[in-house]
């Protein structure tokens, strides 16, 4: 039943102590055990064990990373499939439908897609290209295009302010 405690058990205490030596986080050790996080801290305490932040975040760098390394093979691949399908608009094609009254089965090999195919093909690279770009845009460092951004109305301001002293020195020549 839904919403029933169970008694925490020997074999529980048992379990979170031996995750708890593999590394494993607090959340972890839950789903493991399919207990509550709450129940899993307790325990914890009572065992004389701490989730160290710093493990906790090391954890959690570690799946960041490995999630970057996910994307960047998917990015990859889907350029892989814009590539193949691309391909596919200039190499023989074969059409076929089933029709008629006898629901008869026609095929005719054409030299290229025909022209609504093709448009077909490159919606599809379109697509493809488009969200590997996006998987890729995901993964940038924004502090890069934040630091370009500043650089560049820095140096707008400087040469704004050295235009400005010209004109001053300009002026002050002049009289």
């Amino acid at each position: 039943m839904t919403g029933e405690r169970r008694p925490v058990t020997d074999e529980d205490r048992q379990a979170v102590r031996e995750l708890h030596a593999q590394g494993l986080s607090r959340n972890a050790i839950s789903r493991r055990i399919n207990r509550s996080g709450r129940t899993v801290s307790r325990l914890a305490d009572e065992l004389g064990l701490d989730f160290e932040r710093a493990q906790t975040a090391a954890a959690t760098e570690a799946k960041k990373i490995d999630g970057r390394a996910r994307r960047a093979a998917l990015s990859l691949g889907l350029l892989d499939d814009a590539e193949r399908l691309r391909q596919q608009l200039w190499q023989r094609a074969l059409v076929f439908n089933f029709g008629g009254k006898e629901n008869d089965y026609n095929e005719h090999t054409l030299d290229e897609p025909t022209f609504s195919d093709k448009a077909k093909i490159m919606q599809s690279v379109g697509i493809a290209v488009d969200r590997s770009l996006r998987l890729d845009e995901y993964d940038a460092d924004p502090g890069v295009d934040a630091a370009k951004s500043m650089l560049g109305a820095l140096a707008a301001g400087l040469g704004a302010a050295y235009d400005e002293l010209n004109k001053r020195d300009g002026t002050a020549d002049a009289d």
